[in-house]
């Protein structure tokens, strides 16, 4: 992982160098990699659906505790770390566990006795908690809600944790629908997702933050891990992603 600063006619510049080592993703009726290879060459909205992951590789006891959610961070993050040891995780959600919060302010708005054990599994580093006791895990671990570039931070703590010395990073993204209440508020999930990406160090990606003069952009039509996902499959050179006053220059370098 390399980095770099402030090179002239840049108000701000960094650079980081990765591998993408292996990935794996989830959504409703797409989970081989030929499923999401048709998507990502005519990618539609998903049909509602209240399907799940499968996680039969848990025991039936510790199924019955996760949410859709931990579902699908578990069905693209085990099969990754199948095999490696002390692998840190860097777990991203933007919105989290949307469906268990709504439950409890139900619960709190109809004078109803809180759940603790829904209350625990709600909050945002729940997932990383699970996994470590079920993996056994005793490796660094992150969990990050960055708004509409949480990929991309993301990825500059897994290049830190690279930068370290770890041989691998796990890094996961994903995202539940969330209930019709929230339609409001939150529109940038047009269906459940995971993917899970085995990033080593190497440096046939490239991940370039540039915060100047960034120029307004329509909304993207789909969240940026998939349309990461997409450069992957449709082998594409590079993608962009704006948000705010940042653009993001992903560039596949071999």
């Amino acid at each position: 992982m390399a980095a770099q600063g402030s090179p002239q006619g840049r108000d701000n510049f960094s650079v980081i160098n990765f591998n993408i080592a292996q990935w794996r993703a989830w959504a409703p009726g797409l989970e081989s990699a030929d499923d999401w290879r048709t998507w990502c060459q005519q990618p539609t909205v998903l049909p509602r659906s209240e399907s799940a992951p499968d996680v039969s590789f848990l025991p039936a006891m510790q199924r019955r505790r996760l949410s859709r959610l931990a579902r699908m961070a578990f069905s693209v993050g085990w099969p990754l770390a199948e095999g490696l040891q002390q692998l840190p995780l860097v777990f991203v959600s933007r919105h989290g566990e949307t469906p268990r919060t709504l439950d409890i302010l139900s619960d709190l708005a109809n004078d109803e006795p809180l759940s603790p054990t829904q209350f625990s599994l709600s909050v945002h580093n729940a997932v990383i908690g699970l996994w470590s006791i079920l993996r056994n895990e005793t490796s660094e671990m992150t969990a990050l809600a960055a708004a509409g570039d949480g990929l991309e931070h993301g990825m500059l703590e897994a290049a830190a944790l690279l930068n370290e010395g770890a041989p691998a990073v796990l890094l996961i993204i994903t995202e539940e629908q969330p209930p019709e209440t929230y339609a409001r508020w939150i529109d940038d999930v047009p269906f459940p997702y995971a993917l899970g990406l085995l990033l080593t160090p190497g440096d046939e990606w490239q991940l370039e933050l540039n915060t100047a003069a960034v120029q307004p952009t329509t909304k993207a039509q789909w969240p940026h891990a998939l349309n990461l996902l997409r450069t992957l499959l449709n082998e594409q050179g590079a993608c962009q992603h704006a948000w705010k006053n940042r653009v993001w220059n992903w560039q596949r370098k071999s």
